[in-house]
């Protein structure tokens, strides 16, 4: 019998520079590093990492009015965002290519006048092996992030396996979560901005469901994370903590709670909480074929004679020239 194959995903729990692109890139090289050096295969950052989830602002926006400060507030988040191709890409290309790993980042990219929650898988060998666009934003996330199409919908199959994502709520789609497992995803990667218990068990439960391994991972951030004029945390701003305080620099933003789980529903390693780290798992990939011997979501305990579902993966385009 041949060996099993064993691919090390680093699921990389850390904060940007929020609203500082430059900054924010460099650590992501640095960590890229760090976790090549730790023999990873496949390093996976948290959901908008570049360059910032803006925790607890809403841009001044109310129903029925808007603030300019608000609206200049949106112009620095867009001025740190990502378009797809850039240089910017090309540095986390290079920092791919440099350590032959694959690297999936999430990003905020501003494509036009809209910015979009972005998850970008690039290759071994630097090229751009996904872009997929958050389909739905959550909450308040609808005002300043556009939605995806189903275009990005993908699993991308690679020499360590097929590996596909979906960002934070997303996950809460079934018919999403079906489109991955009818693809074979082997490796289901969740950046996300949820640490709340209750996430955890609905890994579990993808993994479990889907018959594959998930990688969840989140930012571990604080207030100082932020610009000091970030106008959530401000002294001024309305916005305190549960307990009704202020804001203080070191107070915990995201707690993190990052972690990968087995294709069973059992943790291969329990959530880290409250500091940065880079989280190793091993990941022996005949554990995906083992575990569908009572179970496929889209095989054996699928009924297409009773329930189908279509994947428009066309493009949101919204224009179409012809000549």
């Amino acid at each position: 019998m041949a060996p099993a194959r064993v691919v090390k995903v680093a699921a990389v729990q850390a904060a940007p520079v929020s609203f500082d692109l430059d900054k924010s890139l460099e650590k992501l090289v640095k960590l890229t590093g760090e976790a090549a050096a730790g023999g990873a295969d496949l390093i996976v950052f948290p959901e908008a990492f570049l360059s910032a989830y803006p925790w607890r602002y809403a841009f001044d926006a109310t129903v029925g009015a808007r603030e300019q400060r608000g609206r200049q507030w949106y112009a620095k988040y867009y001025d740190s965002a990502v378009a797809v191709p850039s240089p910017t890409v090309d540095i986390i290309s290079n920092a791919a290519k440099s350590h032959g790993v694959y690297i999936q980042v999430g990003l905020v990219e501003k494509d036009g006048g809209t910015l979009y929650c972005t998850a970008l898988l690039m290759g071994k060998d630097g090229s751009v092996l996904l872009k997929h666009r958050k389909l739905i934003p959550t909450a308040a996330e609808r005002l300043v992030w556009g939605r995806g199409a189903g275009d990005g919908l993908g699993v991308v199959q690679t020499d360590i396996g097929r590996i596909g994502t979906l960002i934070c709520w997303e996950n809460y789609m079934p018919a999403a979560r079906l489109a991955l497992y009818q693809q074979g995803v082997e490796i289901y990667l969740a950046p996300n901005a949820d640490d709340l218990p209750s996430w955890i068990a609905s890994m579990q439960h993808i993994a479990k469901e889907g018959r594959c391994f998930v990688v969840s991972v989140n930012q571990m951030c604080k207030v100082s994370d932020f610009p000091t004029d970030y106008p959530p945390f401000a002294p001024e701003h309305h916005d305190r903590k549960p307990d009704g305080s202020k804001w203080e620099p070191e107070d915990v933003v995201s707690r993190g709670g990052s972690l990968v789980v087995g294709p069973l529903g059992v943790p291969l390693t329990e959530p880290v909480w409250d500091k940065e780290e880079i989280i190793f798992a091993d990941l022996k990939l005949s554990e995906v074929t083992e575990s569908r011997l009572d179970f496929d979501p889209v095989g054996s305990y699928a009924r297409p004679d009773v329930f189908t579902l279509a994947v428009n993966t066309k493009p949101g385009t919204n224009v179409s020239f012809t000549t």
